[in-house]
């Protein structure tokens, strides 16, 4: 009987997993129609500005077909849409 486990034995019996694939999905100045969408993301790190609605999971989506920009304000980040 050995007197130790093997080391990173429960690491390979873990399951393997594919990612989430979350992120930005648009670029900044990028053309988006409504309901495309801009960012996935697990909590609000990106929060909705201008003509951009938010999901329960925390998805971004545009709401009018627009041009994606980013902005920052007391320290918090915004995706706006601005209308074209």
């Amino acid at each position: 009987m050995a007197k130790k486990k093997a080391a990173g034995a429960a690491a390979r019996q873990q399951k393997r997993r594919p990612g989430r694939r979350l992120g930005l999905k648009m670029a900044d100045g990028q053309k988006v129609l409504p309901g495309n969408i801009l960012v996935r993301q697990r909590g609000s790190r990106f929060l909705p500005g201008k003509n951009v609605g938010m999901g329960k999971d925390y998805t971004l989506f545009a709401l009018v077909e627009g041009l994606m920009k980013f902005s920052e304000l007391r320290g918090r980040k915004y995706v706006n849409v601005r209308p074209i």
